[in-house]
């Protein structure tokens, strides 16, 4: 007779645990219907109208926004500096392996994929947005990446918080009409939005600093510790409105693309075969390398992930979610030292859908103009879409700057031939595809980080506490909950 209630007091039990995620998945849906039927049931909607329509969306995504910063910083140098420079090395070279691994992987089943299935060959690609398109073609490769790398060695930290490096190239016609661009003037300039890179390595060195500084620095491990958590604070606030920001996000999209049918229509078999090889990398690449590391299958964890997943698709920044996985990793019993150190420096540099659909489209604009390619492009065009994919964060209008980088390197130019990259409201579908598989993979890079380090993070944990300490330690190395 007891069992009923039994079971009925784990439901609520479980109702009370996953309700907000629940509510998250549900705006998703209820964002997509409810703009769904505003738009076919009424005309055209104006820039100005659907800008009422996003504006809860807008604010909390600008609330999320405001959190990466501060969360970013404080994050990454409170876990390094609560480790020594052995273990946080290990962590590193760890979390570094698997970012690569998994980058390299989902470049070469992009690769398998467009051989394949030839997604350029008969391809009605729509030339819009040239303008975008034109001046993001006015990069060189060297450029780029010497901007990255001065972004990542930033020499104003405060400035980093606001705008990044960027090396900008125009022709002096009055002196010399008609040069390549190879010879074209150039000169530095800062364009608006965080130097993540540049903070993600002075959190780094400032971490490794303060450990090694020991009981000296221990005020300012404590200083960081505590911004950490008033952060993370802050975000179980925000999370709250993560259902109805997401909902007015996804209908406000809808109501101002075209239709799904042109929209797929438009990109056509690239469509199909990116959101293919999304679905394969991150239900099946990133599933078996999950199970080689942990003997476990993924998928329970993904399940965990619903509410993080959802917002990461309605929002379609990595960065911005970082602060909702955070949480939802900490919820799930993942040790911080190893949450706020992985999840900060995967969603900087880890992009294995970025990857991935730019490895697609070089070939896929290869196949539309008919262009043979040898093994050596394609080897040529693995390495660049691996390297454009880890500097996307870095710079400015990354998905079109990233793919002249990737274009230019096997003889190929962009104008008119990127509708998929454009910003435009088509844009929006695979990016908050690649998006989800980013932040996914990003997580459970995490867990599998934590369980690899679990006996090292114990060690470190019974080495440095106190004699009374060690009796409240299980043998996890962590402390036994009531």
């Amino acid at each position: 007779m007891t069992r009923p209630k039994q079971d009925g007091g784990k439901f609520k039990a479980f109702m009370q645990e996953n309700v907000l995620t629940m509510a998250t998945v549900i705006g998703v849906f209820v964002g997509g219907l409810i703009g769904f039927i505003i738009k076919n049931s009424t005309g055209e909607w104006s820039k100005r109208e659907i800008m009422y329509i996003s504006f809860p969306g807008e604010i909390f995504l600008r609330m999320l926004k405001c959190l990466i910063v501060p969360l970013l910083v404080s994050s990454i140098t409170s876990a390094i500096g609560g480790l020594d420079l052995s273990m946080s090395s290990k962590i590193a070279t760890r979390a570094i392996t698997y970012y690569f691994v998994t980058t390299i992987s989902a470049v070469i089943l992009g690769i398998c994929l467009v051989t394949t299935l030839r997604p350029g060959q008969g391809a009605k690609i729509v030339e819009t947005q040239t303008e975008s398109i034109d001046k993001a073609s006015k990069v060189l490769t060297p450029d780029t990446l010497m901007d990255l790398v001065r972004n990542m060695f930033t020499d104003n930290i405060i400035q980093s918080t606001m705008f990044q490096h960027r090396t900008e190239i125009y022709e002096n016609t009055s002196i010399s009409p008609a040069q390549p661009m190879e010879n074209w003037e150039f000169k530095s300039a800062q364009r608006e939005g965080s130097n993540v890179l540049g903070l993600v390595m002075f959190s780094v060195i400032l971490g490794t600093t303060i450990g090694r500084m020991r009981e000296k620095g221990q005020l300012l491990q404590d200083f960081f510790t505590t911004l950490s958590e008033a952060m993370m604070t802050i975000t179980s606030w925000v999370i709250w409105i993560s259902p109805l920001g997401v909902a007015f996000l996804i209908a406000a999209k809808i109501i101002e693309m075209e239709s799904i049918a042109a929209t797929i229509q438009s990109l056509g078999w690239y469509f199909i075969t990116v959101m293919i090889g999304l679905f394969l990398h991150g239900f099946g690449t990133i599933a078996v390398i999950f199970f080689l590391g942990t003997r476990r299958l993924p998928y329970r964890y993904i399940a965990k992930l619903s509410q993080v997943l959802a917002t990461a698709f309605g929002t379609g920044s990595s960065s911005a979610t970082m602060p909702l996985t955070i949480k939802c990793l900490d919820n799930m019993g993942i040790d911080p030292r190893v949450t706020r150190f992985v999840i900060p420096v995967g969603a900087t540099i880890n992009m294995d859908g970025t990857a991935l659909y730019e490895a697609v489209a070089a070939l896929f604009i290869a196949q539309y103009r008919e262009m043979s390619y040898s093994f050596g492009t394609i080897v040529a065009v693995s390495i660049t879409a691996t390297a454009a994919s880890i500097g996307a964060a870095g710079i400015p209008q990354a998905g079109l700057v990233t793919m002249v980088m990737v274009l230019d390197t096997v003889g190929l130019r962009a104008e008119g031939c990127v509708p998929h990259h454009t910003p435009d409201p088509r844009s929006w579908l695979l990016d908050r595809f690649r998006t989800t598989i980013n932040v996914m993979c990003d997580a459970l890079g995490t867990i599998l980080v934590n369980h690899l380090s679990k006996n090292d993070l114990a060690s470190v944990d019974r080495l440095n506490a106190e004699p009374h300490e060690l009796l409240e330690l299980g043998p996890n190395g962590h402390e036994m909950k009531e």
